[in-house]
């Protein structure tokens, strides 16, 4: 029904869903998977003109599956940049900020930093290979410096933080648990001194055995826009395996999970947050070790902070942990 461009459709299939909801028993991540992808596929299929009646009369509370199912109808259309200036639409969108709801935290335009968001550049896929990781983005080197700062740095375990930061992931299911760590250093590290001898002395499971397999760990500079991107893919694709989680919570998912990687107190306005980022130092790396399979697709990212004493890392694998038993 969703597919059907029609208003009637649209409005049919979103009270369909809203009414249904309450009365069948599923489990809440099931619930919440129908819900948004109900969202997605109405708009990606349907005129403007046809969903934005949907929105005629704001909200009086939440949580109700009539409201979420509009709040995700809301960040499906930013994504597209389509519904910036329709009154009903920003009074729902007014309303939502009101009543507290999350996804009202994010603006209703898509930002510069989220250029790639859900789509698609050809050449531009996973990266599986050292040899692709160096052709996009230049290498840090190796540093005897950057070694000994890694044998220094004090593990700062913080559960909450480091749930956050792996949710993108967590969310759509991924094969392994991601790994989110921190770390604080006794001194300011040269960023030129971070780099694969830094991180390699960290103690971290995605590097566990780094040696032991041929090739080396590398690491190479990256951008935020290119984290957050890949933070975004993981919980709007799900996984190999997984659920993706619609535009709309794909979107907030990476942007809660960026602003921990940076340490970010969440009432920091997301305009503020991208000109924070500018001033951290973004890694991306690899290794060769039973973490990293080099087949579907291994993300791993280190982040250094503005004072150049704290350090984030995030790393999450897609490859089914089976297939290790199964050889």
């Amino acid at each position: 029904m969703a597919d059907t461009r029609s208003r009637d459709s649209a409005t049919f299939a979103v009270d369909l869903v809203s009414r249904l909801l309450p009365e069948v028993a599923m489990p809440p991540d099931e619930g919440d998977r129908l819900l948004r992808s109900v969202a997605a596929k109405v708009v990606k299929s349907q005129h403007l003109r046809d969903v934005e009646p949907l929105f005629r009369e704001v909200p009086d509370g939440i949580p109700d599956p009539a409201v979420e199912l509009r709040a995700c109808l809301l960040g499906e259309l930013a994504l597209i940049g389509s519904g910036a200036g329709r009154r009903s639409l920003e009074a729902y969108a007014e309303k939502l900020r009101e009543l507290g709801h999350p996804l009202a935290r994010l603006p209703g335009a898509r930002l510069d930093i989220e250029h790639r968001f859900a789509v698609r550049v050809r050449g531009l896929g996973a990266v599986k290979s050292a040899k692709q990781l160096r052709s996009r983005f230049p290498e840090a080197p190796s540093t005897d410096g950057g070694a000994v700062a890694g044998c220094g740095a004090g593990d700062a375990r913080d559960d909450g933080r480091a749930n956050v930061v792996a949710r993108p992931f967590t969310a759509g299911g991924w094969a392994r648990e991601p790994e989110a760590r921190f770390f604080t250093l006794p001194s300011p590290l040269d960023p030129d001194d971070f780099g694969i001898s830094f991180i390699k002395e960290l103690s971290l499971r995605c590097l566990a055995g780094e040696g032991s397999r041929r090739g080396s760990a590398l690491a190479c500079v990256t951008t935020p826009d290119d984290v957050l991107n890949e933070l975004f893919s993981a919980s709007y694709v799900g996984g190999v395996n997984g659920h993706g989680q619609g535009g709309a919570y794909a979107r907030l998912y990476a942007w809660e999970s960026f602003y921990a990687l940076m340490g970010l107190p969440t009432d920091v306005p997301l305009l503020e947050a991208v000109r924070h980022a500018a001033d951290y130092r973004w890694l991306r790396f690899m290794a060769f070790t039973d973490w990293f399979h080099h087949d579907t697709s291994d993300p791993a990212f280190a982040v250094l902070d503005p004072t150049r004493t704290r350090v984030a890392v995030l790393a999450a694998t897609d490859t089914d942990a089976h297939r290790d038993a199964l050889g």
